[in-house]
């Protein structure tokens, strides 16, 4: 049921009249805007524009840090120590290798690797952008330099090396104990310390010897690592050719056996010079029988050190020593030796290698300072006595040094004919230490290289 009130009809003039139109409503009040969110506000909109503008700058950077440099060819470039990340990029500028150093910076600092730029110096490829550049400065990637040590060489003779060398810095020191240190080819990068490469030299040659020593054949007479150090350098200074040091040890190893004197110049020449390694002259007769704790012409046995900082190679020869019976050897002319198990064959051999000496001279020349025997001295009366049942130390030959990698050669047949009967002993000569055809002096002189033998005399 409809309750609503009832509306009363108009009447014709009322409904003609015009209906006054309803009020305005009425106005609100506007809220004051807060200045702080009017601040955030225009600081939102200010980011915005602000990491528009990094975010461009960015990848102009990137783009600019990846786009090929402008160094034509490989550079090498020193980094000094304690230089920052602006002092880099000006001399990355200033060496042509970077046209804008803000963006290297910018790069450096986005990245992170501003904190691990490190000093040295570095290879750089033609064209390398300045990403490349900056990770090889930050990973340290420092141009590394070999170091060749030969092996035979003395410790002084060494040290002097490695003061000499420019690429190390800081001085050794103490000059290391004889035969303590690996002969080598050691990768280093400049300025790296003499010191240690000298400790890493002796590390390695300790962990190369336990491992060669533990090898050692049950029978070897050799009672230590230092004993098997010893008779190595013996072996590295008597024979420059890699396939000979295994049957040269070999000889040295029976006469140990037989308790027969080594009777081996290198240790002649150690016991008057020590460390300094060459004579510089030929050894003299009275310096064959000077009794010195080195020279094994007077003593029995081993030397009481090396006489050489032996090689990786010579180590190896004594333990895989050759199964033979030699107990002698001589230079046979062509670079290597010759090698016998008696007295007579071994005459022979000097007779063989005497002939080839004089075929290399020429007639009526005298020898020269260059030739293969500098000096001759007289025979003198031979005072030595040798251990029971030994045969003379003839039978072993005195030795020279004639060529490089040629350094043993005995006496002829007939000065040792002459010297088992009357008591006198063959003349003894030092041919190439120190002079240019020492192997350690004459860098050009390749051991393996084919060498020619002339023809011997009827």
């Amino acid at each position: 049921m409809n309750h609503s009130p009832r509306v009363a009809p108009k009447s014709p003039s009322e409904a003609l009249k015009p209906v006054a139109p309803p009020a305005p409503p009425p106005k609100t009040r506007r809220r004051r805007r807060s200045p702080f969110i009017a601040m955030m506000s225009g600081l939102f909109t200010a980011v915005l524009v602000i990491a528009g503008l990094v975010g461009a700058g960015i990848a102009m950077v990137g783009s600019q840090s990846r786009a090929p440099g402008p160094f034509a060819s490989d550079r090498v470039l020193i980094i000094p120590k304690d230089s920052g990340l602006t002092e880099i990029a000006d001399l990355l500028q200033r060496e042509g290798m970077i046209d804008h150093p803000w963006a290297f910076r910018i790069s450096a600092l986005v990245s992170g690797n501003w904190t691990k730029l490190k000093a040295g110096e570095y290879l750089f490829k033609a064209r390398a952008s300045q990403a490349d550049i900056l990770d090889i400065i930050a990973e340290g990637k420092v141009v590394e330099h070999s170091i060749t040590v030969p092996e035979g060489l003395t410790s002084e003779q060494i040290v002097a090396r490695l003061r000499e060398n420019d690429l190390l810095t800081g001085d050794i020191i103490q000059v290391p104990r004889e035969g303590s240190i690996l002969p080598d080819t050691y990768r280093i990068p400049r300025g790296f310390s003499r010191q240690a490469i000298i400790d890493r030299m002796s590390r390695d040659q300790r962990a190369v010897l336990a491992r060669i020593w533990e090898r050692r054949p049950a029978d070897l007479p050799i009672k230590t690592p230092q004993e098997l150090v010893v008779l190595a350098s013996i072996v590295e200074k008597e024979t420059g050719r890699a396939d000979e040091r295994p049957r040269v040890a070999g000889v040295f190893i029976n006469r140990l056996n037989r308790k027969m004197k080594l009777q081996s110049d290198p240790t002649i020449v150690y016991g008057i010079v020590g460390g300094k390694g060459t004579l510089g002259r030929a050894i003299q007769r009275n310096e064959i029988t000077q009794a010195t704790p080195y020279n094994t012409y007077v003593i029995d046995g081993l030397p009481p050190g090396p006489i050489a900082n032996p090689g990786r190679a010579a180590m190896e020869a004594v333990v895989n020593h050759s199964r033979t019976k030699d107990l002698y050897f001589v230079a046979d002319g062509s670079g290597g030796h010759a090698f016998g198990e008696t007295l007579d064959q071994h005459n022979r051999n000097v007779a063989r290698w005497r002939q080839i000496e004089a075929v290399r001279r020429e007639p009526g020349k005298p020898p020269t300072e260059t030739s293969v025997d500098k000096v001759e001295p007289p025979p003198a009366p031979d005072t030595r006595s040798e251990a029971p049942g030994q045969q003379p130390a003839e039978a072993e030959a005195i030795e020279t040094w004639p060529a490089p990698g040629n350094r043993r050669a005995g006496a002829s047949a007939t000065q040792q004919g002459a010297a088992l009967a009357g008591g006198t002993r063959a003349r003894a000569f030092d041919a190439s230490e120190g002079t240019d055809r020492d192997p350690l002096r004459n860098k050009t002189f390749d051991l393996n290289s084919p060498k020619q033998v002339p023809a011997l005399r009827p």
